[in-house]
Order: C-alpha cells, then sequence, then structure tokens
C-alpha cells in the first residue's frame, strides 16, 4: 500500500499552525515536470536582469523561441512580484497557440502567490501534486483489490460504490470516477486537505468486508498519477 499521509498535518508540522493562506494546485500536471520547474525556478533565483526580462516579455509569444530558451523566460517571469510580469504569463496561457502549458502553467501560479505574499505581508503556500485538487481538496487515486483476486460480482461492486459515496460525503470528500476490471476497482476521488484518508479509506474496506469479506484488506493509494491497469498487476505481482 503507498499511502499519502495527512497532508494537513504536514504543513502544521513544518509550519507550527495551519495556515489560511493555502492554495492547491487545481491542473493535473505531470509529477515530473513539476520537479523540474521547480528546480528550475530555485536555480534561476534573482540572478538575472529584471528589466530586460520585462522588456523583452513578448518574447515568449514568438514561435522561433526554441523551447530551453521559453522555459528560462516563463521561469524567470514567475519570479517578478510585478503585476505586468503576472499579466503576460496569464495571456500566455490563455493563448491555445503556444507550448509548454504546464511549464507555463506553474510558473503562472507562482506569479500569482509571489503578488498576494507581497500584498497581503504573508508568505503564501502551494501545494501541488501530480493529480491536483479543487479549492482546499486534493485529488487521489485508489485502487481497491479483491481477496484472492477474485472478479467482483455485481452485488460487490454496489456494495463499493455505495460505501464509497457515504464515507466520502462523511469527510466532505466526493467520487469523481468509478471503475472496475476483473479484480481491480480503481477510484478517482477528490478529499479535503485536514480529511485522514488512509484513515478513510481503511473504514471503507472495513465496512466493505461486513458483506462477505471480498476486499483485500491492502490497497493502493497515490496522489502523483493515475496508473493503467496492466501496472497496477505487475506492481501486485510484484
Amino acid at each position: 500500500m503507498e499511502c499519502c499521509d495527512n497532508i494537513y498535518d504536514k504543513i502544521q508540522e513544518l509550519l507550527g499552525s495551519i495556515p489560511g493562506n493555502v492554495t492547491i494546485l487545481e491542473e493535473q500536471i505531470d509529477a515530473d515536470i513539476q520537479t523540474e520547474y521547480y528546480e528550475y525556478s530555485k536555480n534561476i533565483g534573482k540572478s538575472f536582469d529584471r528589466d530586460k526580462v520585462l522588456k523583452e516579455k513578448e518574447n515568449i509569444f514568438l514561435s522561433d523561441i526554441d523551447e530551453g530558451q521559453k522555459k528560462q523566460m516563463l521561469a524567470q517571469l514567475a519570479c517578478i512580484d510585478s503585476v505586468e510580469a503576472y499579466r503576460t504569463l496569464e495571456r500566455y496561457i490563455e493563448n491555445k497557440e503556444t507550448g509548454l502549458k504546464d511549464w507555463a502553467t506553474l510558473a503562472f501560479k507562482e506569479s500569482r502567490l509571489l503578488i498576494e505574499s507581497k500584498l497581503l505581508d504573508e508568505n503564501q503556500v502551494l501545494i501541488s501534486t501530480g493529480l491536483g485538487g479543487k479549492g482546499l481538496r486534493l485529488r487521489y487515486y485508489t485502487v481497491l483489490l479483491s481477496e484472492g483476486q477474485k472478479p467482483f460480482t455485481v452485488f460487490e461492486q454496489e456494495t463499493i460504490k455505495k460505501e464509497l459515496e457515504y464515507s466520502l460525503r462523511k469527510y466532505g470528500g466526493e467520487p469523481e470516477k468509478i471503475n472496475f476490471d476483473r479484480e481491480l476497482c480503481s477510484v478517482l476521488t477528490i478529499i479535503p486537505l485536514q480529511a485522514p484518508v488512509q484513515r478513510l479509506f481503511d473504514e471503507i474496506v472495513a465496512e466493505c468486508n461486513q458483506y462477505g469479506n471480498f476486499l483485500n484488506s491492502e490497497y493502493i493509494i497515490t496522489n502523483v498519477r493515475v496508473f493503467s491497469n496492466q501496472e497496477i498487476r505487475e506492481m501486485i505481482n510484484q
């Protein structure tokens, strides 16, 4: 079982108290792209000519600028705490003809938080995961497994659906997608930041098993990405 611990508690542990200034990245952006962007942004720092970047900001819209240059320009604009830089990034992601959408989205979010931090005179916290979220709720991908790798019956499928909807609602969450494939039940859910995710799914498994112990007590849960059924079965076999 890959368990996503309560991120809300992790923030409290790191910052000393739960901040009211938390933003969750809603877009689903590959975790590798996010890692690359944040490492790149960190290394850029402020070691560039701010005025030159702002003067040449329209160059990001040129089609003959290579990807490496464009990445650098987007990341530099994100490091400048000005409305001019923010609006440029906003126009970029709204333009359907431009590329590097994920990279630009991360730059835009960073720019907005930088400006908000300056205006409010307090640090803003951005939580970003591969699966994104909504408001102050994170998206999780969970795979429930049948006991003995037996295909789920219609009764078992209906039981899982009802219990998922009931338990998620109790914690302020909701199911977005539920899919069955023989012995696998994959679920995409939106769950509040402060909800105890592992406890929630432990309760779902326990409640379902009152009707015949058909669910394995182990399950897969992640907020990084969605796996294919083939990948899931390979993980189980390993």
